[in-house]
């Protein structure tokens, strides 16, 4: 016994370091939990929220909100994988997922989801506001418990209502420069929201064998090809008529209207290809598919580009102006100074 005391700390060391490494060789199957490709997305558009709002952060903070949407995001995409693992066994698109080939087990994703998912709501809500912090929880549980645990299991429906998850990270970037919710940030919203459907969709029609062997009511495998092509022309149409709004509401201007019509027009294009195939036709589906995600891209990146534009114009003429002022006083200046001398000039001509 006293043998074994002493060499336990020892033993401690050897177990934590043998842990260590574990969890360091293992470091890029947690981040593939993460799901970073969906992840980047999520980020970019609550970047976008946050550089748009009339409220400019400090860099830091800026940056530690990114980052806590960003682990935010991670966690919820863990947490559908911990709570996927069975149906992802059964589709050859998700078999090669760290838990199905054994990498990383149930329990530990779930650990390593809930740390990342507290932690991130925990940094925002006391490096920002509680406002933002709510809506990251809102989003992380609506996106794991709403969508995950219950809709996609349930109904054809799930990526209609489980995409609100998805659109919430506009408004968390908006609401943590802000501290508040308005018309803008909703507006992205609904862009983002009706984008779900027919970009998950046109994925879903090449796979619906997949999903109808891991028992996933996809609405390919619920109401056929056929009916799937409609439905994704229809919000395709719809979602061209939406990206407008931003124009309409003062927010948008040429550049990203020109974008919004342009990209828009490409994608109902595409939809229409799409439907004429009545869905059989695989590439047209992998086209809108790999459209859809530029389309997102092209869409929030001109945005940006234009708020920033507006931005670096409005410091160049807040700096002429200064510049004028600064000149124009000195002018004044040297006129009131040569009045003086004329003034003591003309006194001691007369004395």
């Amino acid at each position: 016994m006293l043998l074994l005391l002493e060499h336990q700390p020892s033993l401690f060391r050897t177990a934590k370091g043998s842990l260590r490494r574990s969890f360091a060789a293992r470091a890029p199957d947690f981040f593939v939990l993460m799901k970073p490709r969906v992840m980047s997305l999520a980020v970019f558009t609550a970047f976008v929220g946050l550089t748009i709002a009339p409220n400019h952060l400090d860099p830091l903070l800026a940056s530690v909100a990114i980052v806590a949407i960003a682990v935010g995001a991670g966690a919820a995409g863990v947490l559908n994988m911990w709570y996927d693992a069975d149906i992802d066994a059964l589709m050859t698109r998700t078999a090669r997922r760290p838990i199905p080939r054994g990498k990383i087990s149930r329990t530990e994703a779930l650990v390593f989801g809930l740390i990342l998912a507290c932690g991130a709501v925990v940094v925002l809500a006391l490096a920002l506001n509680i406002k933002a912090a709510t809506l990251l929880a809102v989003a992380i549980f609506f996106y794991v418990v709403v969508y995950t645990m219950w809709l996609k299991r349930q109904t054809p429906q799930n990526i209609v209502i489980g995409g609100a998850a998805g659109a919430l990270p506009p408004v968390i970037g908006w609401a943590a420069a802000t501290g508040s919710i308005s018309l803008e940030p909703l507006t992205l919203f609904l862009i983002v929201l009706l984008w779900t459907p027919p970009h998950f969709w046109a994925l879903s029609l090449n796979r619906a064998e997949e999903y109808a062997r891991a028992g996933v009511p996809m609405l390919p495998v619920v109401a056929g090809k056929i009916a799937t092509t409609r439905q994704i022309l229809i919000y395709s149409v719809l979602l061209l008529a939406i990206s407008i709004l931003p124009c309409a509401l003062g927010f948008g201007s040429l550049l990203f209207g020109t974008v919004a019509v342009s990209c828009g027009a490409i994608f109902v294009a595409l939809a229409c290809q799409l439907h004429r195939s009545k869905g059989t036709d695989r590439r047209a589906a992998q086209r809108l598919f790999a459209f859809s995600i530029l389309y997102l891209f092209m869409l929030f990146a001109a945005l940006l580009a234009e708020n920033l534009g507006n931005r670096w114009s409005s410091a160049l003429l807040a700096a002429r102006s200064s510049s004028s002022s600064s000149l124009q006083g000195e002018t004044l200046d040297r006129l009131l100074l040569n009045n003086a001398r004329n003034s003591i000039s003309r006194k001691a001509d007369e004395n």
